[in-house]
């Protein structure tokens, strides 16, 4: 899954994507400094063979909010600004920036949070970190959140055991049209 072909693609097309959405960030910098006087998120996560990495992200909750997974943090933590960066998916552009730093991949599993240690252990079983992370993939647009590591991580498994070039893609057009957006799986 993470051939230097992969990689090739992945920094291509970041690269075009900070380029050509600049001025969307740009809107939503201005906008998060006005909200929040913070409006990028900086946070440690789980890498590729379990190195830590800083992902950046555009803020949606409230600067004062616990660093912990999102299912975890109570929803009125969320800004109005938040909501709509969530709910467009634009609160993950910043990440493009990961990816050029070959830190992350477009699509892979998402990263976690170091204290997230029942993910972590499940994902170990599973191989799952044998890959770089991903902004999106299988499970974000069958819905499945962090909250459900088991399924989770079976659902990574299976993402990183059959990936070919044309899934690299269809995840990213599911992404970009909303597919798996608040249609969040619980068990």
């Amino acid at each position: 899954m993470n051939n230097w072909k992969i990689q090739v693609l992945d920094r291509t097309l970041a690269a075009a994507g900070l380029v050509a959405l600049s001025p969307v960030m740009a809107v939503v910098y201005c906008l998060g400094q006005r909200e929040t006087g913070s409006p990028i998120f900086v946070q440690e996560r789980v890498g590729q063979h379990q190195k830590p990495f800083n992902l950046y992200k555009f803020r949606t909750m409230a600067p004062t909010t616990q660093s912990v997974a999102t299912h975890m943090v109570d929803a009125n933590a969320v800004t109005p600004l938040g909501r709509i960066l969530r709910k467009t998916k634009l609160d993950e552009l910043p990440q493009l920036v990961n990816v050029l730093k070959g830190e992350m991949s477009i699509v892979g599993p998402r990263p976690c949070l170091f204290n997230q240690t029942e993910l972590i252990e499940a994902r170990e079983r599973e191989g799952v970190f044998a890959v770089r992370p991903g902004i999106t993939g299988l499970a974000q647009v069958r819905g499945v959140d962090m909250s459900t590591p088991q399924q989770l991580s079976k659902l990574d498994a299976e993402m990183i055991q059959h990936f070919s070039l044309k899934n690299y893609f269809t995840f990213i057009l599911q992404t970009a049209t909303g597919k798996g957006a608040g249609d969040r799986v619980k068990s």
